[in-house]
């Protein structure tokens, strides 16, 4: 089933979304939000689910979707953990400044604790103070979790994961370094997230395979393709891998969201290439301005500036969208 929140105070009003996109039906009397939702899954999971058939069959009252009028299915949440499951994009990271992976990142994640407090919607602005951040966008795929014990195996992990989205991790690179030096992880340099305008149960994902996703992600800047790399290929560590090392040493709460960290592809075996030059592109501008790099010796695409906009989606085998479209514009922001 795909369940939504539409903007309404704080958390949002759960709304059951159909398999197109294009109608809804509300879901408060049985469940307010989608945390209320989580918090009680065996319970109110049926209950959506035979609403989403009813839906999609025209037998309950429904309305036009509006995927302007959504926030983040999770307007907030108790926990949003990112991996880095991609290791191109780290290794590529790390050539440009001339050091090596070390071996244990391709046996241990790499994670790090965001903020989850004030996510904004998949059609909001990035809002940032000042163009010399960085600005910066991540196009990823997440997970929901409902409860999950402390150490989980990765293939009982794949049973806690309840709804998928996508998400534009915005990212801060002009302070990235100088935070990270301190030795203290992610702060400043992490801008509130915007996720899709839909969760999705894996089950309604046909491409939904050992905990990855056989799907382009599909990334425009500028009302140009600029990204569709495929969200299995060149996975390092699935869905369930990351689940699991999130809940190594402590419980993780219903509504615990964990992310992906950037798509990224090689490109025969090497860096990534353009679209434009028969690669896949990228899924943030750090990727392309790392292999400029390595390749020229300098950095030559600018990060996002005030008036850029940027979107990301995936649509199925037959063309059609699967989660709604993440839609962001850069804006300057004035306290």
């Amino acid at each position: 089933m795909k369940l939504a929140s539409l903007k309404d105070g704080r958390d949002g009003r759960l709304v059951i979304v159909s398999r197109d996109l294009t109608k809804a039906a509300d879901a408060s009397d049985i469940s307010p939000t989608l945390q209320a939702a989580l918090d009680e899954w065996d319970v109110v999971a049926p209950q959506l689910a035979a609403r989403y058939e009813l839906l999609n069959t025209g037998q309950v009252e429904s309305f036009a979707f509006d995927q302007t009028e959504c926030d983040s299915p999770l307007p907030r949440a108790y926990q949003w953990l990112d991996g880095s499951a991609y290791l191109n994009h780290v290794e590529l990271v790390r050539k440009a400044r001339g050091a090596k992976v070390p071996d244990s990142f391709y046996e241990d994640p790499l994670m790090y604790q965001g903020g989850s407090d004030t996510f904004i919607g998949p059609r909001d602005a990035i809002e940032a103070a000042s163009e010399s951040y960085g600005i910066d966008m991540e196009a990823e795929i997440t997970v929901i979790t409902d409860d999950v014990p402390m150490g989980v195996s990765a293939e009982d992990a794949a049973e806690h994961i309840k709804l998928v989205m996508l998400v534009n991790d915005v990212s801060l690179r002009g302070l990235i370094p100088g935070e990270l030096a301190k030795g203290f992880g992610f702060v400043q340099s992490k801008a509130s997230c915007a996720f899709s305008p839909v969760a999705v149960t894996p089950d309604e994902i046909e491409a939904w395979e050992d905990g990855t996703i056989d799907l382009p992600l599909l990334v425009d800047y500028n009302g140009k393709p600029f990204g569709k790399a495929n969200v299995k290929t060149d996975m390092t560590f699935n869905m369930y891998e990351l689940v699991a090392h999130a809940a190594k040493t402590r419980h993780l709460c219903a509504g615990t969201i964990i992310g992906s960290g950037t798509v990224s592809n090689k490109f025969e075996g090497g860096e990534g290439k353009k679209i434009k030059d028969g690669g896949v592109g990228y899924s943030c501008i750090a990727e392309i301005r790392m292999i400029e790099k390595i390749q020229t010796g300098e950095f030559i695409t600018p990060f996002m500036r005030f008036g850029d906009r940027v979107g990301i989606e995936m649509n199925d085998a037959d063309g059609k969208s699967i989660f709604g479209r993440i839609e962001n514009n850069v804006e300057a922001y004035t306290p």
